[in-house]
Protein backbone atom coordinates (compact mmCIF):
# COMPACT_ATOMS: atom_id res chain seq x y z
CA UNK A 1 0.00 0.00 0.00
CA UNK A 2 2.95 2.33 0.63
CA UNK A 3 4.07 1.96 -2.94
CA UNK A 4 0.56 2.83 -4.10
CA UNK A 5 0.53 6.04 -2.05
CA UNK A 6 3.98 7.15 -3.18
CA UNK A 7 3.01 6.75 -6.80
CA UNK A 8 -0.02 9.03 -6.45
CA UNK A 9 1.82 12.29 -6.98
CA UNK A 10 3.71 11.23 -10.14
CA UNK A 11 0.47 10.01 -11.68
CA UNK A 12 -1.25 13.30 -10.93
CA UNK A 13 1.65 15.33 -12.27
CA UNK A 14 1.65 13.33 -15.51
CA UNK A 15 -2.07 13.67 -16.12
CA UNK A 16 -2.47 14.80 -19.76
CA UNK A 17 -5.14 17.40 -19.17
CA UNK A 18 -3.35 18.91 -16.14
CA UNK A 19 -0.03 19.01 -17.96
CA UNK A 20 -1.66 20.64 -20.97
CA UNK A 21 -3.30 23.22 -18.76
CA UNK A 22 -0.03 24.04 -16.98
CA UNK A 23 1.95 24.22 -20.23
CA UNK A 24 -0.64 26.33 -22.06
CA UNK A 25 0.38 29.95 -22.84
CA UNK A 26 -0.47 32.35 -20.03
CA UNK A 27 -1.87 35.84 -20.44
CA UNK A 28 0.40 38.86 -19.93
CA UNK A 29 -1.22 42.31 -19.83
CA UNK A 30 0.78 45.17 -21.40
CA UNK A 31 -0.50 48.60 -20.33
CA UNK A 32 0.90 51.78 -21.91
CA UNK A 33 -0.70 54.83 -23.51
CA UNK A 34 1.99 54.95 -26.23
CA UNK A 35 1.43 52.48 -29.11
CA UNK A 36 5.13 52.50 -29.97
CA UNK A 37 6.04 51.18 -26.53
CA UNK A 38 3.35 48.51 -26.75
CA UNK A 39 4.88 47.33 -30.02
CA UNK A 40 8.29 47.30 -28.33
CA UNK A 41 7.01 45.18 -25.43
CA UNK A 42 5.28 42.87 -27.94
CA UNK A 43 8.50 42.39 -29.93
CA UNK A 44 10.58 41.75 -26.80
CA UNK A 45 8.18 39.26 -25.23
CA UNK A 46 6.93 37.43 -28.36
CA UNK A 47 9.78 34.87 -28.17
CA UNK A 48 8.37 33.63 -24.85
CA UNK A 49 5.36 32.25 -26.73
CA UNK A 50 2.83 33.61 -24.23
CA UNK A 51 -0.52 35.33 -24.88
CA UNK A 52 0.18 39.08 -24.89
CA UNK A 53 -2.78 41.41 -24.37
CA UNK A 54 -2.49 45.17 -24.91
CA UNK A 55 -4.29 48.01 -23.11
CA UNK A 56 -3.73 51.72 -23.75
CA UNK A 57 -5.09 53.15 -20.51
CA UNK A 58 -5.83 52.30 -16.90
CA UNK A 59 -9.61 51.87 -17.47
CA UNK A 60 -9.00 49.60 -20.48
CA UNK A 61 -6.63 47.49 -18.38
CA UNK A 62 -9.27 47.15 -15.67
CA UNK A 63 -11.81 45.98 -18.23
CA UNK A 64 -9.37 43.32 -19.43
CA UNK A 65 -8.86 42.13 -15.85
CA UNK A 66 -12.59 41.75 -15.38
CA UNK A 67 -12.67 39.27 -18.29
CA UNK A 68 -9.57 37.13 -17.69
CA UNK A 69 -6.85 36.33 -15.19
CA UNK A 70 -3.27 37.32 -16.01
CA UNK A 71 0.08 35.91 -14.94
CA UNK A 72 1.51 39.41 -14.60
CA UNK A 73 0.98 43.04 -15.63
CA UNK A 74 3.54 45.31 -17.31
CA UNK A 75 2.27 48.76 -16.31
CA UNK A 76 3.42 52.24 -17.39
CA UNK A 77 3.69 54.67 -14.44
CA UNK A 78 3.04 57.91 -16.35
CA UNK A 79 -0.27 57.74 -18.22
CA UNK A 80 -2.78 60.54 -18.75
CA UNK A 81 -5.94 60.42 -16.72
CA UNK A 82 -5.46 57.36 -14.52
CA UNK A 83 -1.73 56.90 -13.91
CA UNK A 84 0.04 53.63 -13.16
CA UNK A 85 -0.02 54.03 -9.39
CA UNK A 86 -3.79 54.63 -9.32
CA UNK A 87 -4.37 51.73 -11.72
CA UNK A 88 -2.25 49.42 -9.55
CA UNK A 89 -4.17 50.49 -6.45
CA UNK A 90 -7.50 49.60 -8.10
CA UNK A 91 -6.16 46.29 -9.41
CA UNK A 92 -4.85 45.09 -6.07
CA UNK A 93 -7.92 46.45 -4.33
CA UNK A 94 -9.94 43.73 -6.08
CA UNK A 95 -9.78 40.34 -4.25
CA UNK A 96 -9.51 38.46 -7.53
CA UNK A 97 -6.32 40.28 -8.58
CA UNK A 98 -4.76 41.25 -5.25
CA UNK A 99 -1.82 38.86 -5.80
CA UNK A 100 -1.24 39.56 -9.51
CA UNK A 101 2.40 40.72 -9.84
CA UNK A 102 3.01 44.13 -11.43
CA UNK A 103 6.18 45.42 -13.10
CA UNK A 104 6.17 49.22 -13.35
CA UNK A 105 7.71 50.82 -16.45
CA UNK A 106 8.89 54.42 -16.14
CA UNK A 107 10.84 56.85 -18.29
CA UNK A 108 11.80 59.13 -15.40
CA UNK A 109 14.00 58.62 -12.38
CA UNK A 110 11.83 57.86 -9.37
CA UNK A 111 12.52 59.04 -5.84
CA UNK A 112 12.70 56.57 -2.98
CA UNK A 113 9.24 57.74 -1.87
CA UNK A 114 7.83 57.03 -5.36
CA UNK A 115 9.37 53.57 -5.28
CA UNK A 116 7.99 53.01 -1.77
CA UNK A 117 4.53 54.01 -3.01
CA UNK A 118 4.85 51.54 -5.88
CA UNK A 119 5.91 48.70 -3.60
CA UNK A 120 3.05 49.48 -1.24
CA UNK A 121 0.69 49.15 -4.21
CA UNK A 122 2.03 45.67 -4.95
CA UNK A 123 4.80 46.30 -7.48
CA UNK A 124 7.36 43.50 -7.62
CA UNK A 125 9.87 45.36 -9.77
CA UNK A 126 10.63 48.47 -11.85
CA UNK A 127 11.91 48.68 -15.44
CA UNK A 128 13.41 51.89 -16.77
CA UNK A 129 12.91 53.25 -20.30
CA UNK A 130 14.69 52.66 -22.64
CA UNK A 131 13.89 49.01 -21.93
CA UNK A 132 16.74 46.50 -22.17
CA UNK A 133 15.10 43.51 -23.92
CA UNK A 134 17.11 40.80 -22.16
CA UNK A 135 16.37 42.23 -18.71
CA UNK A 136 12.65 42.69 -19.35
CA UNK A 137 12.33 39.26 -20.95
CA UNK A 138 14.15 37.57 -18.06
CA UNK A 139 12.02 39.33 -15.42
CA UNK A 140 8.82 38.38 -17.22
CA UNK A 141 10.03 34.83 -17.79
CA UNK A 142 10.72 34.35 -14.06
CA UNK A 143 7.27 35.66 -13.06
CA UNK A 144 5.56 33.51 -15.71
CA UNK A 145 7.39 30.45 -14.42
CA UNK A 146 6.30 31.26 -10.87
CA UNK A 147 2.72 31.63 -12.11
CA UNK A 148 2.91 28.20 -13.78
CA UNK A 149 4.32 26.68 -10.63
CA UNK A 150 1.50 28.13 -8.58
CA UNK A 151 -1.05 26.88 -11.09
CA UNK A 152 0.55 23.45 -11.13
CA UNK A 153 0.47 23.39 -7.35
CA UNK A 154 -3.22 24.28 -7.35
CA UNK A 155 -3.93 21.40 -9.73
CA UNK A 156 -1.86 19.04 -7.61
CA UNK A 157 -3.70 20.17 -4.49
CA UNK A 158 -7.05 19.54 -6.17
CA UNK A 159 -5.95 16.09 -7.29
CA UNK A 160 -4.58 15.37 -3.84
CA UNK A 161 -7.93 16.27 -2.30
CA UNK A 162 -9.66 13.80 -4.62
CA UNK A 163 -7.09 11.13 -3.78
CA UNK A 164 -7.63 11.66 -0.06
CA UNK A 165 -11.34 10.94 -0.49
CA UNK A 166 -10.47 7.73 -2.28
CA UNK A 167 -8.12 6.76 0.54
CA UNK A 168 -10.96 7.21 3.04
CA UNK A 169 -12.94 4.47 1.23
CA UNK A 170 -10.11 1.96 1.14
CA UNK A 171 -10.15 -1.16 3.27
CA UNK A 172 -8.59 -1.73 6.66
CA UNK A 173 -5.58 -3.38 5.03
CA UNK A 174 -4.41 0.13 4.01
CA UNK A 175 -4.09 1.27 7.63
CA UNK A 176 -0.35 0.66 7.78
CA UNK A 177 0.25 2.73 4.64
CA UNK A 178 -2.03 5.47 6.00
CA UNK A 179 -0.04 5.59 9.24
CA UNK A 180 3.14 5.98 7.23
CA UNK A 181 1.51 8.74 5.30
CA UNK A 182 0.54 10.45 8.55
CA UNK A 183 4.10 10.19 9.79
CA UNK A 184 5.32 11.92 6.66
CA UNK A 185 2.61 14.54 7.06
CA UNK A 186 3.75 15.20 10.62
CA UNK A 187 7.28 15.75 9.40
CA UNK A 188 5.97 18.17 6.79
CA UNK A 189 3.94 19.91 9.47
CA UNK A 190 7.00 20.30 11.66
CA UNK A 191 8.83 21.82 8.71
CA UNK A 192 5.91 24.14 8.08
CA UNK A 193 5.85 25.17 11.75
CA UNK A 194 9.49 26.12 11.49
CA UNK A 195 8.65 28.17 8.40
CA UNK A 196 5.79 29.87 10.25
CA UNK A 197 8.10 30.84 13.09
CA UNK A 198 10.42 32.42 10.57
CA UNK A 199 7.48 34.26 8.98
CA UNK A 200 6.34 35.52 12.40
CA UNK A 201 9.80 36.89 13.08
CA UNK A 202 9.86 38.55 9.67
CA UNK A 203 6.40 40.03 10.31
CA UNK A 204 7.63 41.49 13.59
CA UNK A 205 10.56 43.10 11.78
CA UNK A 206 8.18 44.42 9.11
CA UNK A 207 5.90 45.93 11.75
CA UNK A 208 8.88 47.65 13.31
CA UNK A 209 9.82 49.09 9.93
CA UNK A 210 6.23 50.28 9.44
CA UNK A 211 6.34 52.09 12.75
CA UNK A 212 9.47 53.85 11.57
CA UNK A 213 7.74 54.77 8.31
CA UNK A 214 4.79 56.17 10.26
CA UNK A 215 7.13 58.31 12.33
CA UNK A 216 8.70 59.67 9.17
CA UNK A 217 5.28 60.31 7.63
CA UNK A 218 4.74 63.58 9.49
CA UNK A 219 8.16 64.82 8.39
CA UNK A 220 7.31 63.89 4.81
CA UNK A 221 3.94 65.67 4.93
CA UNK A 222 5.54 68.81 6.32
CA UNK A 223 8.21 68.69 3.61
CA UNK A 224 5.57 68.12 0.94
CA UNK A 225 3.54 71.11 2.15
CA UNK A 226 6.70 73.23 2.09
CA UNK A 227 7.57 72.19 -1.45
CA UNK A 228 4.01 72.88 -2.63
CA UNK A 229 4.02 76.32 -1.03
CA UNK A 230 7.20 77.39 -2.85
CA UNK A 231 5.63 77.64 -6.35
CA UNK A 232 2.57 79.33 -4.84
CA UNK A 233 4.66 82.24 -3.54
CA UNK A 234 5.34 83.85 -6.96
CA UNK A 235 1.70 83.24 -7.92
CA UNK A 236 0.50 85.09 -4.82
CA UNK A 237 3.02 87.86 -5.46
CA UNK A 238 1.85 88.18 -9.06
CA UNK A 239 -1.77 88.44 -7.93
CA UNK A 240 -0.80 91.10 -5.39
CA UNK A 241 1.01 93.03 -8.13
CA UNK A 242 -2.08 92.71 -10.32
CA UNK A 243 -4.18 93.98 -7.41
CA UNK A 244 -1.94 97.04 -7.12
CA UNK A 245 -2.11 97.68 -10.87
CA UNK A 246 -5.91 97.34 -11.14
CA UNK A 247 -7.77 100.46 -10.10
CA UNK A 248 -11.33 99.12 -10.40
CA UNK A 249 -12.78 96.04 -8.78
CA UNK A 250 -12.05 93.00 -10.93
CA UNK A 251 -14.19 89.88 -10.24
CA UNK A 252 -11.50 87.71 -11.82
CA UNK A 253 -8.95 89.09 -9.36
CA UNK A 254 -11.22 88.19 -6.45
CA UNK A 255 -11.79 84.71 -7.87
CA UNK A 256 -8.09 84.02 -8.37
CA UNK A 257 -7.17 85.28 -4.92
CA UNK A 258 -9.95 83.25 -3.35
CA UNK A 259 -9.00 80.09 -5.22
CA UNK A 260 -5.31 80.52 -4.37
CA UNK A 261 -6.21 80.96 -0.71
CA UNK A 262 -8.27 77.78 -0.84
CA UNK A 263 -5.39 75.96 -2.52
CA UNK A 264 -3.08 77.04 0.29
CA UNK A 265 -5.65 75.78 2.78
CA UNK A 266 -5.86 72.45 0.94
CA UNK A 267 -2.10 72.11 1.31
CA UNK A 268 -2.55 72.71 5.03
CA UNK A 269 -5.09 69.86 5.01
CA UNK A 270 -2.30 67.46 4.08
CA UNK A 271 -0.97 68.04 7.57
CA UNK A 272 -4.45 67.68 9.07
CA UNK A 273 -4.51 64.03 8.02
CA UNK A 274 -1.75 63.26 10.50
CA UNK A 275 -3.45 65.35 13.20
CA UNK A 276 -6.95 63.86 13.00
CA UNK A 277 -6.25 60.89 15.25
CA UNK A 278 -4.41 63.16 17.72
CA UNK A 279 -7.20 65.75 17.90
CA UNK A 280 -4.89 68.58 16.79
CA UNK A 281 -7.07 70.16 14.11
CA UNK A 282 -7.49 73.86 14.93
CA UNK A 283 -10.02 76.55 13.98
CA UNK A 284 -9.73 80.26 13.17
CA UNK A 285 -13.19 81.42 14.20
CA UNK A 286 -14.67 84.75 13.15
CA UNK A 287 -18.07 86.18 12.26
CA UNK A 288 -19.12 84.46 9.00
CA UNK A 289 -22.22 84.89 6.85
CA UNK A 290 -23.72 81.52 5.94
CA UNK A 291 -24.44 82.69 2.38
CA UNK A 292 -20.77 83.52 1.85
CA UNK A 293 -19.70 80.15 3.26
CA UNK A 294 -22.03 78.28 0.92
CA UNK A 295 -21.03 80.39 -2.09
CA UNK A 296 -17.38 79.48 -1.45
CA UNK A 297 -18.31 75.82 -1.08
CA UNK A 298 -20.22 75.80 -4.37
CA UNK A 299 -17.30 77.47 -6.13
CA UNK A 300 -14.91 74.79 -4.82
CA UNK A 301 -17.27 72.00 -5.92
CA UNK A 302 -18.21 73.62 -9.24
CA UNK A 303 -15.84 71.48 -11.36
CA UNK A 304 -17.50 68.30 -10.07
CA UNK A 305 -21.01 69.66 -10.49
CA UNK A 306 -20.38 70.97 -14.00
CA UNK A 307 -18.34 67.95 -15.03
CA UNK A 308 -21.25 65.63 -14.29
CA UNK A 309 -23.81 67.98 -15.85
CA UNK A 310 -25.80 67.90 -12.62
CA UNK A 311 -29.00 69.85 -12.09
CA UNK A 312 -27.88 71.85 -9.05
CA UNK A 313 -30.07 74.08 -6.92
CA UNK A 314 -29.25 76.28 -3.91
CA UNK A 315 -31.94 77.46 -1.51
CA UNK A 316 -31.15 80.00 1.21
CA UNK A 317 -33.38 81.49 3.90
CA UNK A 318 -34.90 84.93 3.28
CA UNK A 319 -32.64 86.60 5.84
CA UNK A 320 -28.94 85.87 5.99
CA UNK A 321 -27.70 83.84 8.94
CA UNK A 322 -24.48 84.69 10.74
CA UNK A 323 -22.27 82.12 12.41
CA UNK A 324 -19.22 82.42 14.61
CA UNK A 325 -17.08 79.92 12.75
CA UNK A 326 -14.01 79.24 10.66
CA UNK A 327 -15.37 80.26 7.26
CA UNK A 328 -12.78 78.37 5.20
CA UNK A 329 -13.23 75.18 7.24
CA UNK A 330 -17.02 75.32 6.95
CA UNK A 331 -16.72 75.91 3.21
CA UNK A 332 -14.54 72.80 3.12
CA UNK A 333 -17.29 70.83 4.92
CA UNK A 334 -20.02 71.69 2.41
CA UNK A 335 -17.69 71.45 -0.59
CA UNK A 336 -16.76 67.91 0.47
CA UNK A 337 -20.46 66.99 0.75
CA UNK A 338 -21.20 68.44 -2.70
CA UNK A 339 -18.21 66.63 -4.22
CA UNK A 340 -19.39 63.41 -2.61
CA UNK A 341 -22.89 63.86 -4.03
CA UNK A 342 -21.57 64.63 -7.51
CA UNK A 343 -19.17 61.68 -7.58
CA UNK A 344 -21.76 59.10 -6.56
CA UNK A 345 -24.67 60.35 -8.67
CA UNK A 346 -25.41 59.60 -12.30
CA UNK A 347 -24.61 62.40 -14.79
CA UNK A 348 -27.40 64.91 -15.12
CA UNK A 349 -29.06 63.97 -11.83
CA UNK A 350 -30.35 66.54 -9.37
CA UNK A 351 -28.35 67.77 -6.37
CA UNK A 352 -29.88 70.16 -3.85
CA UNK A 353 -28.16 72.37 -1.27
CA UNK A 354 -30.58 73.92 1.22
CA UNK A 355 -30.05 76.05 4.32
CA UNK A 356 -32.67 76.86 6.95
CA UNK A 357 -33.02 77.96 10.56
CA UNK A 358 -34.41 75.52 13.10
CA UNK A 359 -35.83 78.07 15.53
CA UNK A 360 -36.92 75.44 18.04
CA UNK A 361 -33.32 74.35 18.56
CA UNK A 362 -31.73 77.66 17.52
CA UNK A 363 -29.67 75.75 14.97
CA UNK A 364 -28.64 76.41 11.39
CA UNK A 365 -29.37 73.33 9.27
CA UNK A 366 -27.65 72.81 5.91
CA UNK A 367 -28.71 69.80 3.84
CA UNK A 368 -27.17 68.22 0.73
CA UNK A 369 -29.54 65.87 -1.10
CA UNK A 370 -28.74 63.69 -4.12
CA UNK A 371 -30.38 60.90 -6.12
CA UNK A 372 -27.21 58.82 -6.33
CA UNK A 373 -26.27 55.27 -5.35
CA UNK A 374 -27.54 55.59 -1.80
CA UNK A 375 -26.35 53.70 1.27
CA UNK A 376 -27.21 50.42 2.92
CA UNK A 377 -28.28 50.66 6.53
CA UNK A 378 -25.04 49.18 7.88
CA UNK A 379 -22.98 51.79 6.01
CA UNK A 380 -24.57 54.93 7.46
CA UNK A 381 -21.95 55.33 10.19
CA UNK A 382 -19.03 53.54 8.56
CA UNK A 383 -18.74 56.21 5.88
CA UNK A 384 -17.33 58.67 8.44
CA UNK A 385 -14.38 56.40 9.25
CA UNK A 386 -11.02 57.51 7.87
CA UNK A 387 -10.06 55.94 4.52
CA UNK A 388 -13.50 54.30 4.27
CA UNK A 389 -15.04 54.27 0.78
CA UNK A 390 -18.39 52.53 0.64
CA UNK A 391 -18.51 52.06 -3.14
CA UNK A 392 -15.18 50.84 -4.54
CA UNK A 393 -16.40 49.29 -7.79
CA UNK A 394 -14.42 50.12 -10.88
CA UNK A 395 -17.43 51.63 -12.62
CA UNK A 396 -17.95 54.29 -9.93
CA UNK A 397 -14.50 54.63 -8.37
CA UNK A 398 -13.20 58.20 -8.45
CA UNK A 399 -10.07 57.73 -6.36
CA UNK A 400 -9.33 59.82 -3.31
CA UNK A 401 -7.96 58.99 0.14
CA UNK A 402 -11.31 58.50 1.85
CA UNK A 403 -10.84 61.36 4.33
CA UNK A 404 -13.44 63.81 2.98
CA UNK A 405 -16.36 62.71 5.15
CA UNK A 406 -14.04 62.19 8.12
CA UNK A 407 -13.04 65.86 7.89
CA UNK A 408 -16.70 66.82 7.49
CA UNK A 409 -17.55 65.13 10.77
CA UNK A 410 -14.48 66.35 12.68
CA UNK A 411 -14.77 69.98 11.57
CA UNK A 412 -18.51 70.04 12.28
CA UNK A 413 -17.98 68.64 15.77
CA UNK A 414 -15.28 71.26 16.40
CA UNK A 415 -17.97 73.87 15.65
CA UNK A 416 -20.18 72.22 18.33
CA UNK A 417 -22.34 70.77 15.55
CA UNK A 418 -23.20 67.32 14.26
CA UNK A 419 -23.66 65.54 10.95
CA UNK A 420 -26.67 63.34 10.14
CA UNK A 421 -27.08 61.06 7.12
CA UNK A 422 -30.22 59.45 5.76
CA UNK A 423 -30.80 57.03 2.88
CA UNK A 424 -33.75 54.91 1.83
CA UNK A 425 -31.30 52.24 0.66
CA UNK A 426 -29.10 51.41 -2.28
CA UNK A 427 -30.14 53.26 -5.41
CA UNK A 428 -32.28 55.82 -3.55
CA UNK A 429 -29.82 58.64 -2.93
CA UNK A 430 -28.62 60.25 0.30
CA UNK A 431 -29.26 63.32 2.43
CA UNK A 432 -26.43 64.70 4.56
CA UNK A 433 -27.58 67.22 7.15
CA UNK A 434 -25.16 69.49 9.05
CA UNK A 435 -26.54 71.10 12.21
CA UNK A 436 -24.65 74.07 13.69
CA UNK A 437 -25.45 76.37 16.60
CA UNK A 438 -26.64 79.75 15.31
CA UNK A 439 -24.01 81.61 17.31
CA UNK A 440 -21.39 80.67 19.86
CA UNK A 441 -18.45 82.23 21.67
CA UNK A 442 -15.25 82.59 19.73
CA UNK A 443 -12.84 79.75 20.52
CA UNK A 444 -9.23 80.69 21.11
CA UNK A 445 -6.82 78.66 19.03
CA UNK A 446 -4.67 77.23 21.79
CA UNK A 447 -2.41 75.48 19.31
CA UNK A 448 -1.47 78.65 17.46
CA UNK A 449 2.23 79.40 17.31
CA UNK A 450 3.53 82.13 19.64
CA UNK A 451 3.72 85.48 17.90
CA UNK A 452 7.09 87.02 17.13
CA UNK A 453 7.89 90.67 17.74
CA UNK A 454 5.98 92.81 15.26
CA UNK A 455 8.16 95.15 13.24
CA UNK A 456 5.80 98.07 13.64
CA UNK A 457 2.69 99.81 12.46
CA UNK A 458 2.31 101.38 9.07
CA UNK A 459 4.18 104.62 8.52
CA UNK A 460 4.54 107.12 5.71
CA UNK A 461 8.27 106.82 5.03
CA UNK A 462 9.75 104.84 2.15
CA UNK A 463 11.77 101.79 3.14
CA UNK A 464 14.95 100.35 1.71
CA UNK A 465 14.15 96.67 1.25
CA UNK A 466 16.41 93.73 0.41
CA UNK A 467 14.74 90.54 -0.94
CA UNK A 468 16.79 87.32 -0.74
CA UNK A 469 15.48 84.10 -2.32
CA UNK A 470 17.18 81.51 -4.54
CA UNK A 471 13.84 81.08 -6.36
CA UNK A 472 14.13 83.85 -8.95
CA UNK A 473 10.39 84.03 -9.68
CA UNK A 474 9.60 84.42 -5.98
CA UNK A 475 12.32 87.04 -5.47
CA UNK A 476 11.49 89.06 -8.60
CA UNK A 477 7.74 89.17 -7.99
CA UNK A 478 8.14 90.09 -4.31
CA UNK A 479 10.63 92.82 -5.24
CA UNK A 480 8.27 94.20 -7.90
CA UNK A 481 5.41 94.26 -5.40
CA UNK A 482 7.53 96.13 -2.85
CA UNK A 483 8.64 98.59 -5.53
CA UNK A 484 5.01 99.25 -6.54
CA UNK A 485 4.25 100.00 -2.89
CA UNK A 486 6.69 102.93 -3.19
CA UNK A 487 9.81 101.48 -1.60
CA UNK A 488 13.37 101.11 -2.85
CA UNK A 489 14.23 97.46 -3.31
CA UNK A 490 17.10 95.17 -4.35
CA UNK A 491 16.76 91.45 -4.88
CA UNK A 492 19.46 88.77 -4.46
CA UNK A 493 19.46 85.11 -5.50
CA UNK A 494 22.82 84.13 -3.98
CA UNK A 495 22.90 83.82 -0.16
CA UNK A 496 26.66 84.33 -0.14
CA UNK A 497 26.23 87.95 -1.27
CA UNK A 498 23.87 89.10 1.49
CA UNK A 499 26.35 90.65 3.95
CA UNK A 500 28.14 92.61 1.23
CA UNK A 501 24.85 93.92 -0.17
CA UNK A 502 23.64 94.90 3.32
CA UNK A 503 26.84 96.96 3.80
CA UNK A 504 26.42 98.61 0.38
CA UNK A 505 22.63 99.12 0.30
CA UNK A 506 21.98 99.62 4.07
CA UNK A 507 18.38 98.27 3.97
CA UNK A 508 15.77 98.94 6.62
CA UNK A 509 14.12 95.56 5.99
CA UNK A 510 15.31 92.16 4.70
CA UNK A 511 12.87 89.55 3.37
CA UNK A 512 14.95 86.40 3.74
CA UNK A 513 14.14 82.89 2.48
CA UNK A 514 15.04 80.21 5.01
CA UNK A 515 15.79 77.17 2.85
CA UNK A 516 18.51 78.03 0.31
CA UNK A 517 21.27 75.81 -1.12
CA UNK A 518 24.74 76.30 0.28
CA UNK A 519 23.73 78.60 3.12
CA UNK A 520 20.49 78.74 5.09
CA UNK A 521 18.55 81.82 6.08
CA UNK A 522 19.15 80.92 9.75
CA UNK A 523 22.93 81.31 9.29
CA UNK A 524 22.47 84.61 7.44
CA UNK A 525 20.14 86.01 10.12
CA UNK A 526 22.59 85.09 12.91
CA UNK A 527 25.46 86.69 10.99
CA UNK A 528 23.48 89.92 10.41
CA UNK A 529 22.40 90.10 14.05
CA UNK A 530 25.97 89.52 15.20
CA UNK A 531 27.26 92.34 13.01
CA UNK A 532 24.47 94.92 13.18
CA UNK A 533 22.72 94.25 16.48
CA UNK A 534 19.01 93.69 17.19
CA UNK A 535 17.65 97.13 16.20
CA UNK A 536 19.70 98.10 13.16
CA UNK A 537 17.46 96.44 10.57
CA UNK A 538 14.35 94.29 10.47
CA UNK A 539 14.67 90.68 9.23
CA UNK A 540 11.57 88.75 8.12
CA UNK A 541 11.58 85.03 7.35
CA UNK A 542 9.67 84.09 4.18
CA UNK A 543 9.37 80.30 4.16
CA UNK A 544 7.12 77.35 3.41
CA UNK A 545 7.55 76.04 6.96
CA UNK A 546 4.79 77.24 9.25
CA UNK A 547 4.64 75.05 12.37
CA UNK A 548 5.12 76.43 15.87
CA UNK A 549 8.58 74.86 16.12
CA UNK A 550 9.54 76.53 12.82
CA UNK A 551 8.48 79.93 14.17
CA UNK A 552 10.45 79.29 17.36
CA UNK A 553 13.52 78.42 15.32
CA UNK A 554 13.37 81.61 13.22
CA UNK A 555 12.84 83.71 16.36
CA UNK A 556 15.88 82.10 18.01
CA UNK A 557 17.95 82.80 14.89
CA UNK A 558 17.18 86.54 15.14
CA UNK A 559 14.23 87.02 12.76
CA UNK A 560 11.71 89.71 13.73
CA UNK A 561 8.71 88.08 11.99
CA UNK A 562 7.80 84.86 10.22
CA UNK A 563 5.76 84.83 6.98
CA UNK A 564 4.52 81.54 5.52
CA UNK A 565 4.59 81.32 1.73
CA UNK A 566 2.75 82.61 -0.17
CA UNK A 567 3.00 86.01 1.64
CA UNK A 568 -0.08 88.23 1.64
CA UNK A 569 -0.11 91.77 0.24
CA UNK A 570 -1.40 93.32 3.48
CA UNK A 571 1.46 91.77 5.46
CA UNK A 572 4.06 92.99 2.96
CA UNK A 573 2.55 96.50 3.00
CA UNK A 574 2.55 96.60 6.81
CA UNK A 575 6.11 95.33 7.18
CA UNK A 576 7.55 97.70 4.56
CA UNK A 577 5.73 100.71 5.98
CA UNK A 578 6.73 99.81 9.54
CA UNK A 579 10.37 99.37 8.54
CA UNK A 580 10.30 102.75 6.76
CA UNK A 581 8.97 104.41 9.89
CA UNK A 582 11.71 102.84 11.97
CA UNK A 583 14.32 103.89 9.40
CA UNK A 584 13.12 107.50 9.51
CA UNK A 585 13.35 107.52 13.32
CA UNK A 586 16.94 106.24 13.35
Amino acid sequence: MAASLNEAVPRMASDDSASAQVAAPVRILLVDDQPARLLTYQAILDPLGECLVQARSGPEALRCLMQHDYALILLDVNMPGMDGFETASLIHGHPRHENTPIIFVTAVNLSDMDRLQGYKLGAVDYVMVPVIPEILRSKVEVLVELYRKRRELQLLNASLAARNQELQREKARELEALNESLRLANEALASRNAELQTEVAERARAEERLRGVDQRKNVFLATLAHELRNPLAPLQNALSIRRLQTADDDPLQDTMERQLALLVRMIDDLLDIARISQGKLTLRPSEAALAGVLDAAVEIARPWLDGGGHDFSLRLPASDLVLCADQARLAQVFANLLNNAAKYSDPGSRIELEAMLDEARDEVVVSVHDNGIGLAGDSLQEIFEMFRQVDTTIERSHGGLGIGLTLVQKITEMHDGRVEVESAGLGHGCTFRVRLPRRRAVVTDAAAAPAQHAIGDAGNGASRVLVVDDNRDAADTLALMVRMLGHEVVQLYDPEQVEAEVERFAPDLVFLDVGMPGRSGYDIARALRSRHGPGALAIVAVTGWGHAEDRNRTRDAGFDEHLVKPPQLDAIRRLCAGAGKRGAER
